[in-house]
């Protein structure tokens, strides 16, 4: 019966992250589209900082039981442990360097070769996991990982539009930072996943660790980005109920995205990832009017069947696994 209620707890998180992800998305799409003032995305990502932290803190509490065991929790594991904050200040660093690569691949590399070279970092997540969580793969398993790699990139596809503009590029630097950006990307989260699940502390507790370092970070790319217009329009200009609602939304889908994290693995989390993203722009043909594509419809098939074909992880994945297996053999399976 535990395991039968375990097997429901993931499958419930999973759905509630798919679900949250792609409310996100079309909100997001909304706000873009039909706000005139168009807010400041960074400070956007600062807010939603402050407010997985603050929400953190209210399950971290509600966890404890009472006000002087939660005040001691955070004294002992937030205040009293610079070396625990020092190592989940680590995926807000690496995150940072990730989406700042990112926009520098996107500016020396056409979009179609960016779309499908990005996609990398799903193979790489699985590549990390298998190096750093002592974790075995099937071969059909990692044949699912490599379906849902092109499956997202199909499902995002925009074909190429001709211009008149010339743009200068360097396609040697897009490659390398995309290449960073995709190794970025597996690092983190797998490094986030190790953290987690190598203690027994708490989950709300390693959360807050990590939102005050991500805060700080953000609240500096911020200014580093758009420091000028936020000091002349100010730092919610362009905010509406709507972007208060986008934010909300990811937050939630933070907090639920380390449950994920913590109770399954980074593997599931990018393919829940991806069934978000065939929900939301099924959602944007109702909403906005968007147009399915034969290109779309295959994407989305591939996506359905490499979630199939992956299945529930074969082994536990709620701890790491101490083995001596080699690497060679963790990256074959049987």
């Amino acid at each position: 019966i535990s395991d039968n209620v375990s097997l429901l707890f993931k499958l419930y998180c999973l759905t509630v992250m798919t679900l949250v992800a792609a409310a996100y998305t079309v909100a997001l799409r909304y706000t873009r589209t039909a706000d005139k003032d168009l807010y400041f995305s960074t400070t956007a990502v600062c807010i939603t900082e402050v407010i997985k932290l603050l929400l953190s803190a209210g399950l971290l509490a509600k966890e404890t039981g009472s006000v002087g065991r939660f005040k001691a929790s955070v004294s002992e594991n937030v205040l009293g442990s610079p070396k625990d904050l020092v190592k989940l200040s680590v995926p807000s660093l690496v995150y940072a360097v990730q989406n700042n690569m990112a926009f520098l691949a996107l500016s020396n590399l056409d979009a179609a070769v960016y779309q499908v070279t990005y996609q990398l970092k799903i193979p790489c997540t699985a590549l990390c996991t298998v190096l750093m969580l002592n974790r075995t793969l099937s071969k059909l398993q990692w044949f699912s990982v490599f379906m849902l790699c092109g499956g997202v990139t199909l499902v995002q596809w925009k074909p190429a539009q001709a211009t008149k503009v010339v743009v200068e590029q360097n396609p040697l630097l897009g490659f390398g930072a995309i290449a960073v950006a995709v190794l970025c990307s597996g690092f983190a989260g797998v490094y986030f996943e190790k953290v987690l699940k190598s203690s027994d502390t708490s989950l709300w507790v390693r959360n807050i660790q990590m939102y005050l370092s991500g805060i700080v970070v953000t609240l500096v790319g911020a200014y580093l980005s758009d420091g000028a217009e936020i000091k002349e329009k100010g730092f919610f200009y362009g905010y509406t109920y709507y972007v208060w609602f986008v934010i909300f939304l990811a937050s939630v889908g933070g907090l639920y995205t380390s449950i994920v994290v913590k109770y399954t693995d980074n593997i599931m989390k990018g393919f829940s990832a991806a069934a978000a993203i065939v929900l939301s722009t099924i959602a944007s043909v109702v909403l906005f009017g968007l147009q399915i594509t034969s290109t779309f419809a295959l994407g989305a098939l591939l996506v359905c069947v490499s979630i199939y074909l992956y299945g529930l992880p074969r082994q536990e994945t709620t701890s790491i696994q101490q083995g001596e297996t080699t690497s060679k053999e963790r990256l074959i399976g049987v």
